[in-house]
């Protein structure tokens, strides 16, 4: 077991295309924070918590942090956030 413990914060909207949008804002918000990791975030249903999906593009870069930019898009990855 590693000595890194991970934050479960519960926030309850009504489809997946909601909590992506909260957990953007969310992890757009916690950025600051030298602790987060806001391109690992991910949502699941809440009885089927197994089950996650990427709220940011998987993919890893050089340094080993994730790509901020949603998860399908176009061009390269990038740290920096797009608009919409």
């Amino acid at each position: 077991m590693t000595e890194r413990w991970m934050i479960h914060l519960p926030v309850v909207v009504n489809d997946l295309l909601s909590a992506q949008r909260l957990a953007r804002v969310v992890a757009h918000w916690t950025h600051v924070l030298p602790q987060t990791e806001p391109g690992g975030t991910t949502v699941s249903a809440e009885d089927d918590q197994n089950v996650r999906h990427w709220v940011f593009c998987d993919r890893l870069l050089p340094g080993g942090q994730r790509c901020l930019l949603r998860p399908g898009h176009d061009g390269e990855c990038s740290r920096r956030f797009r608009p919409r």
